[in-house]
């Protein structure tokens, strides 16, 4: 056939092999309709012509895939790539694996720095330099690859990335020091438009709408991503996905507490036209970034700090007041100790830090402080925060402080104030995540931080706080905001810390009697212990009060005054009884009651403080499966619950979800309850996708938000 003769190459037909590729890409259980792959990984489509087979030495084939409202060469949003690479050289492959009579089998890969997001897939065809025919071949999406070494986000575990990547369910830990208690979550970063409102979230972001041009440019970067998504996930600065309150008062919205999954929250604020949900605590600020960045490939898991500090001023100190019967007061200065606070890590390179500083990132979505001028935290080394490199960015030094600023504790009397003492060892306890493939905890805080008191953990914190020196002196606007560190505050930080028992020779305690139910009182007791050799008279104020999880004080309820003389080395108790009925006007949602006692020896001035921090208990849900649970057959699901309280409570609503196992969350309005009133209740339900499930369970009521239960299930293909 001659070159006149010969007709011009038409596309007819697209197969972009979907289900083939998603599965080879990990992004089955997204999609097995719509193209989602992964960049550094190539991926097949085949092209039917309409007329006659490709010719390699007369059909030039162009590729062209663009992403971005302004898609640009130069900034990489527009890749030109052809079969023959005649086209020039471009970081976009496509390579020839089939040609049959009239269709073409080809494999494209994406490079491992390409930005991720939705692409449009076009092709030019040069037949015999003649004419060129353009085609729209279809879109896809592309995510960051942590199976790809060349990916800044690759993950060299296999279980690992099926932990942070994979996984849709998990726990995010709650509770205090004393009692760590896992909060089942559903991520659900695969359900159905999951991914499609990830990428909108990204397109709501400040930067998209100043200049969305180079957005689009950067979205190839971990780093860039993770600052935009967690600047979106709450809604200080923009119409991000959570309204955050820590009021206690949700009558607009939904009670923090109760929430059991990302995927309610997320498809909310896409259906209400990307208007902020209310309302969000830490635990949900970084669970829903936590689905967010798993959607888009960036391995992550939720952490959670007991003890957290909160540095308002960046001195690496951490200011608590009391008065003189042991309640601790409302901080002016707004320092606080979270009594656990929940944030993300991410794994990435970092190329903008020096070598070896790469890895889990820290990022919180909680607004806290402003970052850049926006409430966004991170990402910031995990290395550099145990090692003390906190002017490393981003969001170092306020990370540090997190896991590693000191607390100095004062008493308030007749209008001055005196310091009681100062504890190394008070913030950062217990940070914890869940296990790889398992539901055990993992303790990671040797992540973080030295042995508290160790030689090494000291270095540390004395170099963190002459970085912080440095760089104020550096900024004057960081200067004329922040309390100055002197030469003198430096050398009393860095010397070991004075514990009350080593000046009064005298150590009190709480211990408690039973383990502190909801609905029963409270029994415990003080245990006062004289170390020396003389006798020791004390005068002991005791109190009670209620606590939010950030450490906020409440009213105190409850008050107590203890005399109590020692014989030299002997050991007494106090007994003490805080009846239910007299806290439980006065509990949070967080259910946190610090009990307090102020301590002062008639011969000395000084004074000894000492607290603890009771989280009551609830009786968990318990769910059974009834029944083998079988991809697309029936499936039975028994949900036993019960009212632990001696009185009625009402306005009672059981939620249930599951990813792969429920649609959608299942609402039951169970009404009222009687006093200690046993019910369950039977679901109906038919799963959906195979392999390791979790279905999530949340009682709440008039009295209480959050009693809550999970059970594991593993869904067979077939019988």
């Amino acid at each position: 056939m001659t070159l006149a003769k010969t007709k011009r190459l038409e596309v007819a037909l697209t197969d972009l092999q979907s289900a083939w590729n998603n599965l080879q890409h990990h992004t089955e259980e997204i999609s097995s309709e719509r193209l989602l792959v992964r960049r550094g990984q190539a991926f097949n489509i085949t092209l039917y012509f309409r007329n006659r087979s490709f010719q390699p030495g007369l059909d030039n084939v162009i590729f062209m895939a663009e992403t971005g409202p302004l898609p640009d060469l130069s900034n990489g949003t527009r890749a030109l790539f052809s079969l023959t690479g005649r086209h020039g050289p471009s970081p976009w492959i496509a390579l020839l694996e089939n040609n049959g009579a009239s269709s073409l089998e080809v494999s494209l890969c994406a490079p491992p720095t390409a930005p991720v997001g939705r692409y449009l897939l076009k092709v030019h065809i040069d037949s015999f330099q003649r004419s060129v025919t353009a085609y729209q071949l279809g879109e896809f999406i592309l995510l960051f690859n942590p199976w790809c070494p060349e990916d800044s986000v690759y993950l060299d575990s296999e279980p690992q990335r099926q932990e942070y990547v994979v996984n849709d369910y998990g726990f995010i830990y709650q509770g205090n020091k004393n009692w760590i208690r896992p909060c089942p979550w559903n991520y659900g970063q695969f359900e159905e438009n999951i991914i499609d409102i990830c990428l909108e979230l990204l397109d709501k972001s400040l930067n998209f709408q100043t200049d969305p041009a180079t957005d689009c440019a950067l979205r190839g970067s971990p780093v860039y991503i993770s600052r935009v998504v967690c600047a979106m996930i709450n809604s200080n600065d923009d119409n991000g996905v959570l309204n955050g309150n820590w009021s206690e008062n949700y009558l607009d919205g939904i009670n923090p507490a109760e929430w059991t999954g990302s995927v309610a929250i997320l498809k909310q604020w896409h259906a209400t036209g990307c208007q902020p949900v209310r309302y969000g605590q830490c635990w949900v600020f970084a669970a829903i970034m936590c689905t967010v960045m798993r959607c888009l490939g960036i391995p992550t898991r939720v952490i959670t700090n007991f003890d957290s500090g909160h540095d308002t001023d960046g001195n690496l100190i951490i200011d608590e007041y009391y008065d003189s019967t042991g309640r601790i007061l409302e901080n002016k200065k707004k320092d606080t100790v979270w009594n656990f606070h929940v944030w993300n890590e991410c794994w990435m390179a970092r190329k903008d830090l020096p070598p070896g500083y790469g890895g889990w990132q820290v990022l919180d979505a909680t607004p806290q402080e402003t970052s850049n001028g926006l409430y966004c935290c991170g990402p910031a080394s995990v290395r550099a925060i145990k090692e003390g490199e906190v002017d490393l960015n981003y969001d170092t030094a306020f990370a540090f402080s997190m896991v590693n600023a000191d607390c100095m504790s004062w008493l308030v009397y007749g209008g001055k104030e005196q310091k009681i003492h100062r504890e190394t060892n008070t913030v950062g306890n217990f940070i914890s995540t869940k296990s790889i493939q398992s539901n055990e905890r993992d303790d990671i805080t040797e992540n973080y931080k030295y042995i508290e008191g160790s030689p090494q953990e000291r270095q540390v914190f004395l170099k963190a706080l002459q970085k912080l020196r440095a760089g104020r002196s550096e900024d004057p606007h960081q200067a004329s905001t922040s309390m100055p560190l002197s030469e003198d505050s430096l050398r009393r930080l860095h010397m070991p810390s004075l514990q009350p028992s080593d000046v009064v020779q005298v150590s009190l305690k709480f211990q408690l009697l039973a383990p502190p139910h909801m609905g029963q009182d409270i029994s415990f007791v003080l245990l006062a212990l004289n170390m020396s050799f003389q006798f020791k008279d004390l005068k002991v104020n005791l109190s009670a009060q209620s606590l939010l999880h950030d450490g906020s004080p409440l009213l105190a309820f409850w008050q107590d005054t203890a005399f109590i003389t020692l014989s030299p080395e002997e050991a007494k108790t106090h007994s003490c009884r805080i009846p239910y009925s007299q806290y439980s006007q006065y509990l949070s949602t967080d259910k946190l009651i610090r009990i307090s006692a102020l301590g002062e020896e008639k011969s000395s001035p000084e004074k000894i403080l000492v607290d603890k921090i009771i989280t009551l208990a609830y009786p968990g849900i318990i769910i059974n499966v009834l029944g083998a649970a079988i991809v697309n057959q029936p499936l039975s699901i028994q949900v036993l619950f019960s009212n632990p309280l001696s009185e009625y409570v009402e306005d009672c609503v059981l939620t249930v979800e599951g990813s792969g196992l429920f649609k959608k969350q299942q609402r039951v309005l169970i009404g009222i309850l009687k006093p200690q009133h046993r019910a369950s209740i039977t679901l109906e339900t038919v799963p959906f996708k195979s392999g390791q499930r979790q279905i999530q369970a949340n009682l709440r009521s008039n009295k209480f938000k959050d009693i809550k239960g999970y059970r594991n299930v593993y869904v067979d293909l077939r019988l």
